[in-house]
C-alpha cells in the first residue's frame, strides 16, 4: 500500500531518482530496473537512498535497501519508512 505522502509526491520522488541516476524522466517507467535498464551502480543507489532520506526526513531500514531497484520499490520503501513514523 502506498503511503499518502508518497502518492502525493510521486512525481517529486521520480525527479529525485532521475537527478541522482542522471537519466531523463521520460526514460523511466515504474518498473524500469535502475541497474539493468538505467545503468546505475551501487554507489548511485546509496546516493539515491541518502537523497530520499534527506528529502523526506526519514530513516530507511538497511534491510530495505535491496528493494531500491525500481521506482515501485522506491515508493514501497518510502511508504514503509513513513508508515513507521
Amino acid at each position: 500500500m502506498m503511503h499518502a505522502v508518497v502518492a502525493e509526491r510521486a512525481a517529486e520522488i521520480k525527479a529525485v531518482v532521475c537527478r541522482v541516476l542522471e537519466v531523463d524522466e521520460d526514460q523511466v517507467s515504474p518498473s524500469d530496473h535502475f541497474v539493468e535498464n538505467l545503468g546505475a551502480d551501487s554507489m548511485k543507489l546509496i546516493e539515491l537512498l541518502a537523497n530520499l532520506e534527506i528529502e523526506f526526513d526519514v530513516e530507511v531500514d538497511p534491510a530495505e535497501f535491496e528493494k531500491l531497484v525500481d521506482l515501485d520499490g522506491v515508493y514501497g520503501v518510502l511508504s514503509a519508512a513513513l508508515g513507521e513514523g
